[in-house]
């Protein structure tokens, strides 16, 4: 039914153009929940690194996140120094920790918390905290002897 001032078959433009626009405003409402929804495996943490009880000094890295260490200039490199504390973000899932003489694996959980094997104890501190310090070089993951004195 037409009302005064419609034009000729417009009738029903109106309704179908109010359907459009709620159709509009419910899709963008959708997309604003979904984005707001973010997956705890993208979510990025600030871990804090603390090498600076290593002897001597060095150069440290997380292989894929901070500068690399094996092809540097030392009067020109971006490699992290263990004389300075660092905070990098790092998103849920394994890593490794490195420098010239050692390695070894942690994980980041969901929650961002540090975790790490229990044979690397001797050295290295942060289980469960977002603060992963290391003491010293000796993190053999076997009860052995070291083969050699620093």
């Amino acid at each position: 039914m037409r009302t005064r001032g419609d034009a000729p078959g417009t009738g029903s433009l109106g309704f179908g153009l109010c359907a459009v626009l709620v159709g509009v405003v419910a899709a963008g409402v959708e997309a604003t929940v979904a984005a707001s929804a973010v997956s705890p495996h993208t979510t990025e943490h600030l871990i804090t690194i603390n090498a600076t009880a290593l002897e001597p000094p060095t150069w440290w890295y997380v292989p894929g996140i901070t500068p690399i260490i094996w092809s540097l200039d030392p009067d020109s490199t971006e490699a992290y120094r263990t004389t300075d504390v660092r905070q990098i973000r790092l998103k849920p899932g394994a890593y490794r920790f490195g420098t010239f003489t050692f390695d070894f694996p942690f994980v980041i959980t969901l929650e961002g918390k540090l975790e790490f094997p229990s044979t690397l104890d001797e050295c290295v501190d942060g289980r469960g905290t977002q603060s992963l310090t290391i003491r010293c070089s000796r993190t053999m993951p076997y009860g052995g002897t070291r083969e050699y004195d620093y």
